[in-house]
């Protein structure tokens, strides 16, 4: 089927076939492009830092009114006292992904809440010595699981274990991933890997891998930085142990916002778990007894050290109200729109291009049921550079991955196709193309 190219055809789907989903309560950032008849910049970098909802403002400034004006009695007294951020943020976090409320808890930021679900989790034996990630992890991930295989005595360049797709192929193919986790499955004690790989856009299968990872006898985990807000997600009924993600990418909840904690139900109010504690950790009824012996919660807030940060939990729940309005079956099913239609737009530049030895394709799978929004470009030039050139020359923003790749995410909370279309006619005559 012949794609209609033209600015005209996006135009018509934004405003007649398929209008945005809540672009109006986001502040969209103004185009750096003078004279542009675009007033606001195509912003396709929501796997990155999601846009600031116009709501969060006014929310923050009541917790400074609330600090002014009350004092340490803002804990207990006011319109929203501080106390009830944690139950406030529980239920619509839950939904995200797919969880029982008393399975997540919200707090720290991702990389500690990584290293705190590993004390947990990662148990090695004698004999089941190893982590399993994927060899493309984001890297903080990587030095991550490293230094907990590093700090109980064994050698992190043997006992993790990590996944490369095949000679040729970026992403992991689900069936290479369960053979290897058989191959060696006396000796895997855990398996994390991100749900949506950061660099490839590739939707892992959760709930096949989750099973192979049990029937080994090792715990799953997941890093769902790229996926919380982006994918559906069934984190519950897939069985998974354990899960961490953060809250500024899909979930708008600002910059170096919160994370969120998944731990399953059958794991909750377990003696036996091994876990960092503080005075988070202990039951309300009886945080204040001062006891130098925890007494901890049944719930995944078991795992929680610290009084709940207020300035940036604030922002998150705003966030939060907003996707819990929307649901994510509307959300994902925008998000197939978007980035279909993106990848529909690519491959008629990437053609016009080859015409002049000037190759790109997209390293994200095709099959919707195993990518997210996120579309990822190898291109033939420096991505950092080409990056900057679609944002000072076109008004386009995304984001790049050393060596070659650009990444397009059209997050349907506030991306129209309007801005797809820019991002390819962009890309098109950034590298010497005719556009579209």
């Amino acid at each position: 089927m012949t794609i209609d190219t033209s600015r005209a055809a996006a135009l018509h789907r934004d405003q007649v076939t398929h209008p945005p989903i809540r672009r109006d309560q986001f502040h969209l950032m103004p185009n750096p492009v003078e004279h542009s008849d675009d007033p606001y910049v195509s912003y396709l970098v929501g796997n990155s830092l999601g846009l600031l909802p116009r709501e969060t403002r006014a929310r923050m400034n009541a917790d400074l009114d609330a600090w002014e004006k009350l004092g340490v009695r803002g804990h207990s007294h006011g319109d929203q006292p501080w106390m009830a951020y944690p139950d406030r943020l529980t239920g619509p976090t839950a939904r995200v992904v797919g969880a029982l409320d008393e399975e997540v808890v919200v707090m720290n930021t991702l990389t500690v809440n990584l290293h705190m679900l590993l004390t947990t989790f990662y148990r090695p034996t004698a004999t089941r010595t190893k982590i399993v990630i994927e060899d493309y992890a984001f890297s903080s991930d990587s030095y991550a699981v490293r230094s907990h295989v590093r700090s109980r005595g064994f050698d992190p360049d043997t006992d993790v274990l990590r996944l490369t797709p095949r000679p040729g192929e970026d992403t992991l193919r689900t069936d290479d991933v369960i053979a290897t986790l058989r191959e060696h499955g006396d000796s895997i004690a855990t398996v994390m890997l991100g749900a949506v790989n950061y660099l490839s856009g590739e939707f892992m299968d959760v709930p096949a891998i989750t099973a192979a990872t049990h029937e080994i006898g090792a715990t799953s985990g997941w890093d769902l930085a790229h996926a919380a807000g982006n994918v559906p997600l069934q984190l519950h009924d897939w069985d998974v142990d354990f899960a961490a993600w953060c809250s500024y990418k899909y979930l708008n909840a600002g910059p170096g916002s919160a994370s969120s904690v998944f731990i399953h139900q059958r794991h909750l109010g377990n003696p036996d778990l091994v876990r960092l504690e503080g005075w988070w950790t202990n039951k309300p009824q009886t945080r204040f007894t001062m006891s130098p012996v925890c007494d901890p919660l049944d719930t995944a807030a078991a795992w929680a050290v610290s009084c709940t940060p207020v300035f940036i939990v604030s922002p998150a729940l705003v966030a939060l109200e907003i996707f819990d309005e929307v649901g994510m079956d509307a959300l994902r099913a925008r998000s197939v729109e978007l980035s279909t239609y993106l990848l529909e737009l690519l491959d008629v530049i990437a053609q016009d291009l080859a015409t002049q030895s000037v190759n790109i394709t997209a390293i994200t799978p095709r099959d919707p049921a195993h990518r997210g929004t996120q579309i990822s470009i190898r291109v033939p030039v420096e991505p950092f550079a080409l990056i900057e050139q679609l944002y000072n020359d076109y008004g386009v923003l995304g984001d790049a991955r050393t060596p070659d790749i650009i990444r397009f995410a059209p997050a349907p909370m506030y991306c129209t196709f309007l801005d797809v279309w820019r991002g390819m006619d962009a890309l098109s005559r950034a590298l010497g193309g005719p556009g579209l």
